[in-house]
């Protein structure tokens, strides 16, 4: 299904560029590498997953028009590839949502609909509304072909850099480290693959090792695109349990170092779930001696508050 997507989504879109960054830990890593997906057109790696659904739509499904649910990401990935292919969009969002992430999904034509305080009960209010009116409703992560559409990272990673001994790549709902453990262990299972959360939000993290999905309190987090609870049943529990084969836990302090240091460094903006990547490689850094390592920048759409904590905060 990755390759498939490949093909299916090449002309859509960016096969973004991966960039060595031996300056980022302060004894020097010549062997760690970003994949900038905050390169790809909306800022994010979400328009992957969204693309490769849509243009696996029916002629009848995409007449009728789809319905996400996202505070940011997805909905923007979403809106992207209906406008590109010219139907219909619906996106669902909660409470918290930023209004810039809200004003850009509007931009892209997609329409707006508020529901709940959590981004659970924005996803669970989409899905009723998709349902009761026949249309396709696009996961953020439960999904195949959305999760498949992530993983065509995997297929460009391996062309930009053959050997890879591990992965760092920030969980939310599992859609991408799903995608891109599954094609990895099919074709490098050599790769390790390392799932990082923040420790305020690890709702997944908890449903693996519990065996099902469970439900945990959450606190606030820079990372704002991983947040929110699981969708019952959700297909990426059972895949990331067998493609995920180390987990790291961060806090926010050590995310906003993260995010910090890659900017002053660098000058690149990142969003809290890439600083999550970032500072869990930080944390284990000398366990990758010698050895080729890739921190999956997964977006660069940084709201305001964020914004605002990374300018003042030390």
């Amino acid at each position: 299904m990755v390759e498939d997507a490949a093909h299916r989504i090449r002309a859509y879109v960016t096969e973004t560029p991966v960039e060595a960054v031996p300056d980022l830990f302060p004894s020097g890593s010549p062997g760690l590498f970003f994949k900038l997906e905050n390169l790809q057109q909306t800022g994010s790696f979400k328009l992957r997953g969204a693309s490769n659904k849509i243009l696996s739509l029916t002629v009848d499904q995409a007449a009728r028009g789809v319905i996400a649910a996202s505070n940011g990401n997805h909905g923007l990935g979403v809106a992207a590839a209906s406008r590109r292919a010219g139907i219909a969009a619906e996106v669902y969002v909660s409470a918290h949502v930023s209004p810039v992430k809200a004003r850009r999904i509007e931009e892209y034509g997609a329409r707006i609909q508020r529901a709940g305080d959590d981004p659970l009960d924005a996803e669970l209010a989409a899905r009723a509304a998709a349902a009761n009116q026949e249309k396709i409703f696009i996961s953020p992560y439960n999904d195949a072909e959305v999760m498949a559409g992530q993983g065509t990272i995997a297929i460009e990673l391996l062309r930009q850099l053959p050997h890879i001994d591990a992965i760092f790549v920030a969980v939310g709902g599992g859609g991408l480290i799903g995608g891109i453990g599954a094609y990895m262990k099919r074709v490098s299972p050599q790769t390790q693959i390392v799932g990082c959360w923040p420790q305020n939000s690890r709702v997944l993290y908890e449903s693996m090792q519990a065996g099902r999905i469970i439900e945990i309190p959450e606190q606030p987090t820079l990372s704002e695109s991983t947040a929110g609870g699981l969708e019952p049943g959700s297909v990426t529990l059972e895949i990331c349990r067998n493609v995920i084969d180390r987990s790291v836990m961060v806090s926010e302090e050590e995310i906003l170092s993260a995010m910090q240091r890659v900017r002053t460094l660098r000058g690149w903006l990142i969003e809290g779930a890439a600083g999550v990547a970032v500072a869990a490689f930080l944390k284990h850094a000398l366990d990758y001696a010698g050895k080729t390592v890739v921190a999956v920048i997964c977006g660069g759409n940084v709201s305001p508050a964020v914004q605002r904590r990374l300018e003042t905060e030390p």
